[in-house]
């Protein structure tokens, strides 16, 4: 497996930046929501973007051993 490029860790960044906003806009709606219904979905929702959000840094962390310590 090669490490990535700069574009695709850019990429990975704003993804984890747009799922930690729908996490955070799901929150809301689970503090503000009267109908439980809402609530549980929304409350799903947060466990899946989280899980989205976990895998995103998984790769990051991953790309750390692959990347080269220098420069090229």
């Amino acid at each position: 497996m090669q490490a990535m490029t700069a574009k695709e860790l850019e990429y990975i960044a704003d993804s984890m930046s747009n799922e930690d906003l729908l996490i955070k806009q799901c929150a809301v709606v689970v503090s503000t929501a009267t109908t439980p219904a809402l609530r549980n979905i929304c409350s799903q929702m947060i466990a899946t973007h989280q899980q989205h959000y976990d895998s995103l840094l998984h790769a990051i962390s991953h790309h750390q051993s692959l990347a080269p310590t220098q420069p090229q």
